[in-house]
C-alpha cells in the first residue's frame, strides 16, 4: 500500500510538472470582442489585427511599440526623393504556413486586390494611390504612386498591408494562412481562436510560444474572475479598469499602463437632420463634460481631446477649450437652429465598456440643455451593419484606434458623411506634404477644422491598461496600433 501511494505521488507530481511545463510555452489572451473574420485586408474590425496582425500576417514593413518603422517581409528599401517610386527588396527563403511560397508576386496580388473593385479594405485609397507594381523579379518589387505619400512605410506595416497569398486569398476570414511566426488552428465561435507555431516560419527558434488562444470574455466582471482563476493569462486592456489597483496589490500579477491610437468619439451622423446643422453639433459639443464622462467611465485613465489626433503626437493641438462645456453656449445655438423646445435622438451603443459607460453619462449631460437621448445597446456584428456600413443612425460612441487616421474625414461616404471640401483640400496637402514641419502644419489646419465644425463629440483619448501575469514577458506596454504581438512574448522562469 505504501509503494502504490509513493507510486501515485510520483505521478501526480510528474503531472504536474508536465502541466506548468506546458504552460511555459502556451498563452490565453483575453479579448473583450470577437472579430467578424480574420482577414485583416477585407475587414474593418480592429479585433481582427488583435489577432491576426504579425501572428498570422505581416506586411512589407513592421511597426514597432514605439510605433517605428522596421523591417517586414522587406528587408530593406530604397526611396525616391519626390517620394512617388517606393523599392523593396524582400526577403527570401519565406513560406507561408500552407508551404507556398512568398515572393514579390505574393505583394503585387495583394495590392492589387485591396485596390480592386470589390475590395472592402478599409485603406483602399492607399492601394487606389499605387500607379504601377513592378516586380522586375521574384524577390524586388517596386511601387510607383500617383502622388506623393510620405506615410507608406508606416502605411505598408498596419493591418490593411499584409500580404496574403492567391492560393489562400479568398478563405483567409474564416481560415487565414500568412507568413507570421504562427499558424491558425481553429476557430471556436463564441468562444477562442487557437493558433500554433508555424514550422514553416524562417525563424522558428526565435519564438518561445508553441500556443497562443484568443480568448473571447465580454463581460468585464468575468474577465476579472477569468484572470483571478489563472483562466486568463493576459487582458492587453481590461473592461473593469476600476480594479486596477486590486491587481497592482497582488503579486502576481503585473499592470500595464500606456497609450493607444484610440480616439473615442460621440460619433456623429453629419447628414442626419438635425445633426446636418452645425449649430446642433456644437451645441451637443459644448454639452459634453469630458473630464465627468472620463472619471465615470474610465476611472481617470483617459487624456481628453478637442479633435480627432493623439496628444502623444508632435502635430497634437490641444483643442479642449474651444468647445469647452458650456451649458448655455449649448442651449442658445439650439435656440438658434431652431429646437429651444428641445429634441430627440438615438444613441447607438456596441458592446466595449468605454461606448456603453460613456454613453449613460452623455445621455444625462444632454438631458440638461433638452436633448433627450434614447439609447440602444447593439451588439458588435450590428453596429458593423446599421452604423458602420448602412449609416442608419443618430449618434454612437466608438474608439477609431488606427494610427494617422485623421483623413478618415476626408471621405463623404465614410459612417460620420462629413463632406467638406476645405477638410478633403487640407489632408490632400498634410498627404503629399515632403517635409515633416510643413505636413504638421496641415494636421494642425485639420484638428482645427474638425473641432470648429462640431463634426463629431471629441472625448477622449483611450488609455492602454491591461493586465498579465507577473511572468509574462515581451508584451507591448503601448499599443501605436492594436496588436497582441505575441512573436517576442515568453514566461521568466
Amino acid at each position: 500500500m505504501t509503494r502504490i501511494l509513493a507510486s501515485l505521488a510520483v505521478i501526480i507530481c510528474m503531472t504536474v510538472s508536465q502541466v506548468a511545463l506546458a504552460a511555459k510555452d502556451s498563452v490565453v489572451v483575453g479579448m473583450r470582442l470577437e472579430p467578424p473574420g480574420l482577414d485583416p485586408t477585407m475587414g474593418a474590425a480592429a479585433a481582427i489585427s488583435q489577432i491576426t496582425l504579425y501572428n498570422i500576417f505581416e506586411g512589407l514593413t513592421r511597426i514597432d511599440e514605439r510605433g517605428e518603422v522596421g523591417p517586414g517581409l522587406a528587408t530593406s528599401w530604397t526611396v525616391s526623393d519626390d517620394l512617388k517610386s517606393f523599392t523593396f527588396n524582400l526577403r527570401k527563403n519565406v513560406k507561408f504556413a500552407d508551404g507556398t511560397d512568398f515572393d514579390s508576386g505574393d505583394v503585387k496580388f495583394t495590392f492589387e486586390r485591396n485596390a480592386g473593385e470589390k475590395s472592402t479594405n478599409k485603406r483602399k485609397g492607399r492601394f487606389e494611390n499605387m500607379a504601377s507594381i513592378d516586380t522586375p523579379e521574384p524577390h524586388t518589387v517596386v511601387i510607383t504612386l500617383k502622388e506623393a505619400n510620405p506615410l507608406l512605410l508606416f502605411n505598408l506595416g498596419e493591418s490593411t498591408g499584409v500580404i496574403v497569398a492567391p492560393e489562400s486569398a479568398e478563405s483567409n476570414a474564416t481560415n487565414p494562412v500568412g507568413t507570421g511566426p504562427f499558424k491558425f488552428v481553429k476557430w471556436t465561435k463564441g468562444d477562442s481562436v487557437v493558433l500554433e507555431k508555424n514550422a514553416s516560419y524562417r525563424a522558428p527558434d526565435a519564438i518561445r510560444l508553441n500556443r497562443v488562444t484568443f480568448k473571447f470574455v465580454g463581460d468585464a466582471n468575468a474577465q476579472v474572475a477569468a484572470m483571478m482563476a489563472g483562466d486568463v493569462d493576459v487582458f492587453p486592456r481590461i473592461g473593469a479598469l476600476e480594479t486596477l489597483q486590486q491587481f497592482e496589490n497582488d503579486s502576481r500579477f503585473q499592470v500595464l499602463q500606456g497609450t493607444t491610437e484610440g480616439e473615442t468619439v460621440l460619433s456623429t451622423n453629419n447628414k442626419r437632420k438635425p445633426l446636418n446643422d452645425a449649430r446642433v453639433r456644437c451645441a451637443i459639443a459644448h454639452a459634453l463634460n469630458r473630464q465627468e464622462i472620463i472619471d465615470g467611465s474610465e476611472f481617470g485613465y483617459a487624456t481628453p481631446i478637442g479633435s480627432h489626433f493623439p496628444p502623444h503626437h508632435p502635430a497634437y493641438v490641444d483643442l479642449t477649450d474651444l468647445r469647452g462645456h458650456d451649458l448655455d453656449k449649448a442651449r442658445a445655438l439650439l435656440e438658434e437652429a431652431g429646437y429651444g423646445g428641445g429634441l430627440e435622438l438615438t444613441l447607438q451603443l456596441p458592446p466595449p465598456e468605454y461606448a456603453r459607460r460613456s454613453g449613460e453619462i452623455i445621455a444625462a449631460q444632454l438631458a440638461k440643455v433638452g436633448i433627450k437621448v434614447a439609447i440602444e445597446n447593439v451588439q458588435w456584428a450590428r453596429w458593423l451593419d446599421v452604423v458602420y456600413k448602412q449609416k442608419n443612425y443618430d449618434l454612437s460612441i466608438v474608439s477609431h484606434v488606427e494610427p494617422n487616421d485623421i483623413n478618415i474625414y476626408a471621405n463623404p461616404e465614410y459612417y460620420f458623411q462629413y463632406d467638406d471640401q476645405g477638410f478633403r483640400d487640407i489632408i490632400a496637402k498634410a498627404d503629399t506634404a515632403l517635409d515633416s514641419g510643413e505636413r504638421y502644419a496641415y494636421l494642425r489646419d485639420a484638428q482645427r477644422k474638425l473641432a470648429e465644425d462640431c463634426v463629431n463629440g471629441f472625448l477622449f483619448q483611450l488609455a492602454k491598461a491591461g493586465v498579465a501575469r507577473r511572468e509574462l514577458k515581451g508584451l507591448w506596454q503601448n499599443w501605436p496600433m492594436f496588436v497582441n504581438d505575441m512573436a517576442a512574448v515568453y514566461w521568466e522562469d
